[in-house]
């Protein structure tokens, strides 16, 4: 399946251009979503018509991805979560819970842009968290999981 691209997308290609993508990967995810249009000769007109437009909104969500980055870049999000003695946690601290962290920090993430390569925490300690904000922007914060005082 053809596509044609209305923004950027990771390992996938540039705005406004054609690629060939897997009929599923574009019925399911690039469409629905916004990301792209079915390279025909009616949406290549449409694509053209409002070229300008889609640039336009392309280098708006990259200069507010920015302006996250630089709020985010370098900062220090604490989490606490129950642990053992050894430092331990009971549970983990996942993609969801840093998010939620950033989010009552003062700067929205979601949790789909939280990037976790090894999986999510099981031990108290700092991390460094990438957040990838934009295909283009990464930010790097620094994750703190601090044990939860224990009440007797």
């Amino acid at each position: 399946m053809n596509v044609i691209l209305l923004e950027k997308v990771d390992n996938l290609g540039e705005i406004g251009q054609i690629v060939k993508v897997a009929s599923g990967y574009g019925r399911n995810f690039l469409i629905p979503q916004g990301k792209a249009k079915v390279a025909n000769e009616e949406n290549l007109k449409l694509y053209e018509a409002k070229r300008a437009e889609f640039e336009a909104k392309a280098l708006e969500d990259i200069n507010q991805a920015k302006k996250r980055a630089l709020a985010l870049e370098g900062k220090t999000i604490s989490v606490t979560s129950a642990a053992g003695p050894e430092g331990k946690l009971f549970g983990s601290i996942g993609p969801i819970d840093i998010s939620d962290a950033c989010t009552a920090s003062g700067v929205e993430v979601n949790r789909s842009e939280v990037r976790l390569p090894d999986g999510p925490f099981k031990a108290i300690g700092e991390y460094e968290v990438k957040i990838h904000l934009h295909a283009e922007v990464d930010a790097t914060i620094l994750l703190s999981i601090i044990p939860e005082a224990v009440s007797e």
